[in-house]
């Protein structure tokens, strides 16, 4: 039994179950000996034996699953009872526990040690007095602890020769211990003994996981830091070769692959997002992602592929690469209904030609489309020239030391040193908003330093007055954009349904903004107005109705009144949803780019009560009522279900901006089930090829920076188990749960 007593925060213990815990008070008031009143005895600790770890709550694996997929604790979970259990079931003082404490004068460290009656010692070292019950753990660790005695003839010969007093590799240890204990709490091998196989297989398991999940290259294997960090806590233990973990990844890729496949499966449409990028031996690659909804109304979003993207393919090759993307997951074309890429304009035309040659409909990426439009307004030649000096300030700031001491002194005597000045990046619009801040903060102490240095081409730049209120006034209008990029990072805006109104809207704040400006910001404005419209289709009404975004737009229930429509084209979207609902749910007709078989509205006429139910409606609505002569024919009885339905989806109230539209319709689809249908389609399209956190970021992510170094042999797989891992592994283990709830 293990009891805690005083020990230094430097080194946290473990604590023992709660139903020893009375046990371990009452031990403690009978042993504790309190010390005298005027005694200079330093403060106790206890020396304790080691208790076992708890068993890990892990997931088991059902019979669907490959084993060892998710977890590779699930590899430990394999392994022998521990050795402390083996000494408890041996029982007597034949155990390795009895041999260890069975004469404690053969330790050791009682070279360091002398014994202050039958509960208590003391150090030679330091005179600390520790609390004694049978056990040197604690004794041997305040000898490294304090006095770094860390000598492997530390160790008791019992514990060298006796394999069975090894430390506890147990299923319900191997994990934790793995991770959680510090080396010098005896869990490292003695010198000369080898690791045991089944704790090296969990070993170079976490490895590979480290590998995956942080992005590392294989190579790290070789690294000599990591090296001595593993020999350390483990040194008994080899460290895999690359061309074992590129085996070990390749058969964890296909396991985890084995179950998106089955996943997709179970999609009723899919959106497909392609994002290029480059790598940083300038090898371009694209990311294929599927998007859809699930059957719980959740929002699904799995990478499937990362290929090279040549240029010698020419623009023509997207829908090709992405045809064969879904074949090797089992997928068809007609599993997919948009394809959301944010590519150069060639890879736009090809997206246009994929949505000819497969059926497919086509989005702009929302991040990609507005740093094109605001980077036409800073191409605007007096913007340009006042970016370029602000550009050069803050590169002479960074490059002269003394410079930079003089604008430091200058902000410690005001206590605003947290204020830095920011260098943007030509490709992320949203870093010159931060740049053109930092510079209207610190205007007066860059000034004041930029007059006490030297002027001439050795000097730096100088703004002059109204380059300063140019860039006061920009700053105001890219805020209100920035608005929208944070409107569009929320969680319940991530669909392209909130694209449109959060476009419309920018398009006329900042046309207000402008009404009293000066003439180069009007420019300015003009300028990204001009690309937002035709970027969009904002002037287009044919191109607005068949936008998937717009119809996504009144399928959510927050923007379903479509202020940015014309009366006259609102009323020309209805009719086409309307078209569309009878197209799903004619099991003659299913429409094109709609893979899963709709099912009718009724069951077939027959026998029972329903056929009856349906006789007495069809007589009744043949037999025409007495109000008919008055007030003509009910128009609902004529009208189908599903139109029904929309109408009365249509005069349902307005849902608060702040409201999730997956859980509305999670809670509202036995309401409008044919709706619901349609809206799991659309609102399956995401306004950003990438998460919105990374495609209206200020700087490169750490997952831009990490894969772009990654080896191209194994960078598919490591980025499919990076992004697919946890998501896949919530999912299931979130269906086994909703599985085992009592219905």
């Amino acid at each position: 039994m293990r009891f805690t007593g005083p020990v230094p925060p430097a080194t946290p213990r473990q604590n023992t179950v709660g139903a020893n815990r009375p046990r371990m008070s009452q031990f403690l008031q009978k042993n504790m000996k309190p010390e005298g009143e005027g005694s200079e005895a330093q403060p106790k600790e206890e020396a304790t034996e080691e208790p076992a770890l708890p068993p890990q709550p892990y997931p088991q694996p059902t019979q669907d699953d490959a084993p060892r997929v998710f977890a590779p604790h699930h590899v430990a979970a394999a392994l022998g009872p521990s050795s402390r259990r083996k000494r408890e079931k041996g029982g007597g003082q034949e155990g390795a526990g009895a041999a260890l404490y069975g004469d404690r004068r053969k330790s050791k460290v009682w070279n360091y040690y002398t014994k202050l009656g039958d509960a208590y010692v003391e150090c030679t070292v330091c005179k600390k007095q520790l609390s004694f019950h049978n056990s040197t753990t604690t004794m041997r660790e305040h000898l490294v602890r304090k006095h770094s005695i860390r000598d492997t003839l530390l160790l008791p010969p019992q514990l060298k020769d006796d394999p069975a007093s090894e430390p506890d590799y147990g299923a319900e240890n191997v994990t934790k211990r793995a991770r959680q204990t510090p080396p010098e709490s005896g869990l490292l091998l003695p010198a000369g003994a080898s690791c045991s196989e089944p704790r090296a297989d969990v070993l170079q398991e976490l490895v590979l996981e480290m590998i995956f999940r942080d992005l590392h290259p294989l190579s790290v294997v070789r690294d000599k830091g990591f090296g001595l960090l593993l020999g350390y806590l483990e040194p008994n233990f080899t460290l895999p070769s690359p061309a074992q973990l590129s085996g070990m990844l390749w058969h964890r890729y296909g396991a985890v692959k084995q179950h998106l496949e089955r996943y997709l499966q179970t999609a009723q449409a899919i959106v497909l997002c392609a994002e290029f990028w480059v790598s940083r031996l300038s090898q371009s690659y694209v990311t294929v992602t599927a998007n859809f909804i699930d059957g719980e109304w959740r929002r699904a979003r799995c990478v499937m592929e990362t290929r090279r993207a040549r240029q010698e393919d020419g623009e023509g090759e997207l829908g090709e690469k992405l045809y064969a993307v879904l074949a090797e997951f089992g997928l068809s074309g007609r599993s997919v209904f948009c394809v959301l890429q944010d590519g150069p304009q060639g890879a736009a035309a090809s997206g246009q030609r994929a949505q000819n040659a497969y059926g497919w409909s086509s989005l702009r990426c929302a991040a990609r489309g507005l740093q094109l439009c605001v980077q036409a307004g800073l191409e605007v030649e007096p913007v340009r020239e006042a970016l370029s000096i602000a550009r050069g300030i803050v590169r002479y700031f960074q490059q002269d030391a003394k410079a930079a001491r003089s604008l430091n002194g200058k902000l410690e005597a005001i206590n605003k040193t947290k204020l830095k000045l920011v260098m943007d990046v030509s490709t992320r619009w949203l870093s010159t908003i931060e740049m053109c801040e930092s510079l209207l903060e610190l205007k007066w102490a860059l000034m004041a330093v930029l007059e006490e240095h030297p002027k001439g081409a050795a000097g730096a730049p100088a703004l002059a007055d109204h380059q300063w209120k140019l860039l006061q006034d920009l700053v105001a209008v890219l805020r209100t954009i920035k608005i929208a990029t944070a409107f569009l990072r929320e969680e319940q805006n991530a669909s392209a349904s909130s694209l449109l109104p959060c476009v419309h809207g920018v398009v006329g704040a900042i046309g207000r903004q402008a009404e009293e400006a000066g003439a180069v910001l009007k420019t300015v404005v003009g300028n990204i107005r001009t690309e937002l419209t035709r970027r969009w289709g904002l002037a287009e009404d044919e191109r607005l109705l068949e936008s998937p975004a717009a119809i996504a737009s009144f399928l959510d229930p927050r923007f379903k009144e479509l202020r940015f429509l014309s009366p006259g084209l609102r009323s020309e979207l209805h009719k086409k949803v309307k078209t569309m609902l009878s197209q799903v749910w004619n099991p003659q007709s299913p429409p094109a780019g709609a893979f899963w078989a709709p099912n009718p509205p009724h069951k077939a006429e027959g026998g029972g009560s329903d056929g009856a139910a349906r006789k007495d409606r069809s007589s009744s609505a043949s037999s025409p009522s007495v109000y008919d002569i008055l007030l003509g024919k009910d128009p609902t009885e004529s009208m189908p279900e599903i139109h029904q339905q929309l109408e009365n989806y249509i005069v349902e109230p307005l849902c608060k901006r702040s409201t999730d539209p997956l859980r509305w319709w999670k809670s509202n689809e036995h309401r409008f089930p044919a709706v619901a249908r349609l809206s799991r389609q659309y609102l399956a399209v995401p306004a950003t090829a990438v998460l919105p956190e990374q495609a209206f970021g200020t700087g490169e992510s750490a997952l831009e920076h990490r894969r772009a170094v990654l080896a191209p042999e194994n960078l598919d797989q490591i980025l499919f188990l990076h992004q697919n891992f946890d998501f896949l592994e919530a999912m299931r283990n979130g269906n086994e749960a909703r599985n085992r709830t009592p219905r």
